[in-house]
């Protein structure tokens, strides 16, 4: 999936989902099965993620009742379902 598809979690969704859930960037990545270091720096915004990556984050967290919004090709919010 190139960068920019509508079902990609921008680095705010990204804080916001892990806040409320209350997990550490540690925690979420090892549900995620990716790096830590790849979520602390997209959510910073000083590096792209890997489409990949960002699949096994947006899952994760919703397989723990997070549900992202977007509208215009762009992350615009999350809720809990």
């Amino acid at each position: 999936m190139p960068q920019g598809q509508a079902d990609e979690i921008s680095p705010a969704q990204l804080r916001a989902a892990r806040a409320w859930l209350g997990l550490t960037q540690a925690e979420l990545a090892l549900r995620a099965g990716v790096g830590r270091g790849v979520i602390a720096e997209y959510e910073r915004g000083s590096r792209l993620a890997h489409p990949s990556s960002l699949t096994s984050l947006k899952s994760a967290l919703e397989e723990l009742g997070i549900r992202f919004l977007f509208e215009d090709r762009r992350g615009v919010g999350l809720k809990a379902s």
